[in-house]
């Protein structure tokens, strides 16, 4: 239960002014970009059978110290050996996130170790990491109920199922960009999105759900565009090319309607339809704080999303070392500003392709172009990444293979 002590932390804002200043201050850290991180995201499964449900008697067994506090509230949630963070999402996925290296082998190698760790408990206790953007064999269930998910599955259910889809069955790969100096952080932004596209497309493991064909190449972003646009759109459009990002940031934030409203109790629903601006205004008994406002960022999940860094999220998880080609992709792209630029004008034309994308994959012509050029661009730049021999060779080959389906239009 949520107290009112913690209810009230942060100073209360009275005007959106105070809410845009906030924003402003924390969304974009400048500054020359150095660090790259990622967050990793897979269905969890019992591995005789991986159509069998995994309750969380099951995951606390497995995780046991480095279980987060919504599986066990007693546990001291230790990171992994090499620093990442364990999460759970609302239907079991397994999370882990990595801190940020100045180095992409070393954050390779950092990560994969974090892997093999945390995919050894789970096989010590009968369990295995799922290979795929959406469970391929489960229908949504269930596992962590707290304040929090039950809020959001009420307020996703008033559009549809596929709010449920999403908490209890997919499973992401996020890359995290440093915002990079001001005056470039217009054009990263820009890039950060008009590339997610073609890349969503060359990247999409998620075709099968529940046991059956879904007719779509990435249903998990099918799930995520379906929730409400208000909240999981991109805040980036090709049609506003030129709009101040923190000023893009700030107008997403405020007009997005609240999904949960923190209270005393396990009723976190808040009344339909209550936008943070409107909450500003006088909507609600009391004046929202900034805390208020930072927990509401923690419930808006566009594809990119600016948390001091930029935080790309549109990518269905990979299977196996298949996370490797992606993140190095998109460091290569991000390498220097003459690559910048190049990926703009390739992925410019199909910047708001994500529907065709995620319904197509690189079938559509113009994403699969897209997606070669790309390849091309991140090849040209994959030996600025430093990367040693064996990594090198690995990723090129990847990305070669990757090209070659993207050249042919495969699904």
């Amino acid at each position: 239960m949520v107290t009112s002590p913690e209810l009230e932390r942060g100073a209360i804002l009275h005007e959106s002014a105070a809410a845009a200043r906030h924003l402003a201050r924390i969304c974009f850290k400048t500054g020359p970009p150095t660090r790259t991180g990622v967050e990793l995201e897979w269905t969890v499964h019992d591995a005789a059978d991986p159509a069998r449900p995994v309750d969380r008697g099951r995951l606390q067994a497995a995780l046991g110290r480095h279980s987060p506090a919504t599986l066990d509230h007693t546990s001291p949630a230790e990171p992994l050996g090499n620093g990442s963070a364990v999460t759970l999402e609302p239907g079991g996925q397994l999370e882990i996130s990595t801190p940020p290296r100045a180095s992409i082998a070393a954050l390779v190698r950092a990560t994969e170790a974090d892997i093999a760790e945390v995919a050894g408990l789970l096989r010590a206790a009968g369990l295995l990491l799922g290979r795929a953007g959406i469970d391929p064999h489960r229908r949504p269930r269930p596992v962590l109920h707290t304040p929090r998910y039950r809020a959001m599955r009420r307020v996703f259910d008033q559009r549809g199922s596929a709010g449920r889809t999403m908490m209890y069955s997919t499973a992401g790969l996020q890359v995290c960009l440093d915002a990079g100096q001001p005056e470039l952080l217009p054009l990263r932004w820009a890039v950060a999105h008009a590339v997610g596209p073609p890349l969503l497309a060359a990247f999409a493991t998620a075709d099968r759900h529940a046991g059956r064909p879904t007719g779509w190449a990435s249903a998990r972003m099918a799930a995520w565009l379906a929730i409400d646009p208000a909240r999981t759109g991109p805040v980036w459009s090709p049609r506003r090319p030129d709009e101040d990002p923190t000023a893009a940031w700030i107008r997403y934030v405020l007009a997005a309607p609240l999904l949960c409203l923190r209270k005393p109790g396990p009723d976190w629903t808040p009344p339909p339809g209550v936008t943070f601006a409107d909450w500003l205004a006088g909507a609600l008994p009391r004046p929202p704080t900034t805390d208020d406002l930072d927990y509401h960022v923690s419930t808006l999940f566009p594809p990119v999303r600016p948390r001091g860094y930029l935080e790309l999220r549109y990518l269905d998880a990979q299977p196996g070392r298949g996370w490797v080609i992606p993140l190095a992709m998109l460091a290569a792209l991000f390498a220097d500003p003459g690559t910048l630029h190049a990926a703009h004008v390739v992925s410019a034309p199909v910047a708001d392709r994500w529907h065709a994308a995620a319904r197509h994959g690189l079938a559509d012509p113009a994403l699969g172009a897209a997606a070669a050029q790309l390849f091309d661009l991140a090849l040209a730049a994959l030996p600025r990444l430093d990367l040693p021999p064996d990594l090198h060779e690995q990723t090129d080959r990847g990305m070669r293979r990757r090209r070659t389906a993207a050249v042919r239009g495969d699904r």
